[in-house]
């Protein structure tokens, strides 16, 4: 794994966009994250043209059917080159989702499950009808503790339930992690955030930053500020 934590989201459907971003800030961080906005838009030749710019890529589409389906999109994403560095579903689908998709990448890509959405809070949950005796951190490692049960290699999920998470599963189990934001940036649109350093202190590996870099005058210099404040800890 690189050793830059960062992984730039670049959550935007405008490829000429994602691709100069991609191309700009490879100095300065260790990831790209594709997502559904873009790759709905631009499919598999979009993917590429992002990749050809040298940083591994989390392909975060989220998978989340019956096993069979699951099993056998990820099959297909398994035949993209270059191949995703990191690709995810989610951990609600259950054991046999997870166990089926882990069969089918066959350790070709780094599977992790998104355990709660970062946007979600504990009312959230409760209102989706998750048991109303687990807030957003205990339900988070369930989901975990479930994840690796299935052969994966790891999770997303925000800043709060990282202590709990290598507490419960390790330091070898990866921990991806969005919500972050520099103590200047507002929160915007989701609800369990902490900073870049207090997220890396807390056991996070891979630092999923968006807007708060590709929303910046200069992408390249916030960055830049990100990165020399994680290595000032």
């Amino acid at each position: 794994m690189p050793a830059n934590p960062i992984c730039i989201a670049l959550d935007t459907p405008d490829l000429g966009k994602a691709v100069s971003l991609a191309g700009a800030l490879r100095p300065h961080a260790g990831w790209v994250k594709i997502g559904m906005e873009f790759f709905y838009a631009h499919g598999i030749p979009g993917y590429v043209k992002v990749a050809e710019a040298g940083l591994p890529v989390f392909l975060d589409l989220k998978l989340h059917d019956i096993p069979n389906t699951v099993a056998s999109a990820m099959s297909a994403l398994m035949r993209i080159e270059p191949r995703p560095a990191i690709v995810n579903l989610h951990a609600s689908g259950g054991y046999d989702m997870m166990k089926a998709a882990a069969e089918a990448v066959a350790g070709q890509s780094r599977l992790i499950a998104v355990t709660i959405l970062t946007s979600l809070s504990d009312d959230d949950i409760w209102q989706a009808g998750f048991e109303t005796a687990k807030n957003t951190e205990a339900h988070a490692r369930a989901l975990a503790e479930l994840a690796k049960r299935a052969g994966l290699d790891g999770v997303v999920c925000s800043p709060h339930e990282l202590t709990g998470i290598r507490h419960d599963l390790g330091r070898d189990f990866l921990t991806v992690v969005p919500g972050i934001r520099p103590a200047d940036s507002a929160t915007q649109d989701q609800k369990r955030v902490a900073t870049p350093e207090a997220a890396l202190e807390a056991g996070a590996d891979i630092l999923v930053i968006g807007r708060a870099i590709t929303g910046a005058a200069d992408p390249a210099a916030a960055a830049r500020t990100i990165l020399a404040g994680l290595d000032a800890r």
